[in-house]
Parts: structure tokens; sequence; C-alpha cells
């Protein structure tokens, strides 16, 4: 009993490359992983928030690369594969939410570090630098977010539908 269409809601091997909700995959590695060689690129401070940043871009980043290969594999077909595709993103927003707000907060005081350095007649060169590379990973830190964010709200209508 051959059917000449497929019946899986989800898209395998290159159809995901043209579908809504997984068309954000490459957007996702990029931005993440921007997010991930920026804060590691930075000098850290001894008492510094940023591992948990770091932490979400790295396990966003693997687990958006498992979930890219699952899906070029076209191993994801079975009815479970809808929800845990929205749960995913899902927790990468809440991850991701919090990682950007902790990077920026991180940043202010970067900021505020900077001015006093000024303030104070110190060489301000490598403050400048690391704080340059800071607000480059809040921006694509908070563009990763977005992209999850949409992500798994197509994905949760196509869950939905499903």
């Amino acid at each position: 009993m051959a059917s000449g269409s497929s019946t899986g809601v989800m898209p395998t091997g290159g159809r995901i490359f043209s579908t809504v909700p997984d068309i954000f995959f490459i957007p996702e590695f990029v931005f993440g992983g921007l997010v991930w060689i920026l804060v590691a690129s930075t000098r850290i401070e001894a008492p510094n928030p940023l591992g948990w940043v770091m932490f979400v871009s790295v396990f966003c980043f693997i687990g958006t690369t498992l979930w890219f290969f699952i899906f070029l594999c076209g191993a994801n077909q079975s009815s479970i594969w809808p929800g845990l595709d929205t749960g995913f993103h899902f927790v990468a927003i809440v991850f991701y939410l919090s990682a950007s707000v902790i990077l920026a907060f991180s940043t202010l005081v970067a900021a505020a570090n900077l001015e006093a350095a000024g303030v104070a007649g110190l060489p301000t060169d490598l403050l400048l630098k690391n704080y340059r590379l800071d607000i480059s990973a809040v921006v694509m830190s908070y563009l990763a977010t977005l992209l999850y964010f949409l992500h798994a709200i197509f994905s949760a209508l196509r869950w939905k539908s499903s």
C-alpha cells in the first residue's frame, strides 16, 4: 500500500529550506554562533555571570544542529515530533531571553567601568574593545531570541494543525 505523497507533517530533506518554521534554522545557527564567539572572545572578570550565556549559546547551537540534522535526514516523521519541535524552541526562547538580559546587564556594568576608567585617566583601549564586543553579543543574542521565538510560534501552529 504505497502512497504517492508523504503523510508526515514534518518536512524532510531539502524541503526544510522552504518551509516557514524550518527556514529559521540557518539564521539561528548564524546568530547563536555569533553570540557564542563574541562572548568567548571578551575578557571575563572574576564574578561574571557570562557562564550562563555561554551555556545557553552552546546548548542551543548544539541542539539546533542536532535538530537540523534530524530534519534533514527525515527521522522526524513520528507524530510526536511537532510537539517536540515546539517544546525545544520554547525552551530555547526562555534560555536565550534570560541569557540576553544577563548579557545586557553585564554590558551596562562594562560601560560604567569604561566611563570610570576614562574619568580616572586610565588606558581604555582594551575596555573599549571588550565593550564593543559585548554590545555586538547583546544584539546577536536578542536576534537569536527573536528567531527562536518565530520558529516556536510557527512550530506551534504546525503542531496545532497536525
